[in-house]
């Protein structure tokens, strides 16, 4: 991957993360995008009632990494920080 389509496939990553955070912010949540690496994968950065919240995995893989992916198709998952 050169490094214009590493930038274009993180920045059509945090447009998706972006239309969901009022979603999580509603439940005194949020979530950030920390980074992506080579293998398309994508770490994000629970916050707020999020961050300890015992859900947050079901947040974070069906509602985080399903609406990016349904988006952004290449991307092979999201993970938590």
């Amino acid at each position: 991957m050169t490094p214009e389509e590493k930038t274009n496939l993180e920045n059509r990553v945090k447009e998706v993360i972006e239309s969901i955070r009022p979603y999580l912010q509603e439940d005194g949540g949020d979530v950030q995008f920390v980074s992506m690496d080579e293998n398309k994968v994508v770490y994000v950065e629970l916050q707020g009632h999020c961050g300890s919240c015992p859900h947050a995995m079901a947040t974070l893989k069906q509602g985080v990494e399903a609406a990016v992916r349904e988006v952004v198709p290449e991307i092979q998952s999201v993970e938590r920080i």
